[in-house]
């Protein structure tokens, strides 16, 4: 889905459109999360300085990025 596309979904009238286009925002924003996590840590940032950038506590994001 296009960013454009997904623009104009947002703003339906029909919330099955919207609903489904938050969908695709929240896979968006895990994707984009994932990988600035994985870029951090190559960079050497904590696990406590990622969890501070992503309002989170350290423990947190070390249980859903720590591998």
């Amino acid at each position: 889905m296009e960013l454009e596309d997904l623009s104009k979904r947002i703003r339906s009238n029909d919330p099955a459109v919207g609903l489904r286009a938050v969908g695709a925002l929240h896979r968006l924003a895990e994707q984009v999360e994932a990988v600035s996590v994985a870029l951090a840590r190559e960079q050497g940032w904590t696990w406590e300085q990622i969890g501070d950038a992503l309002g989170m506590s350290r423990q947190s994001v070390h249980a859903r990025y720590g591998k």
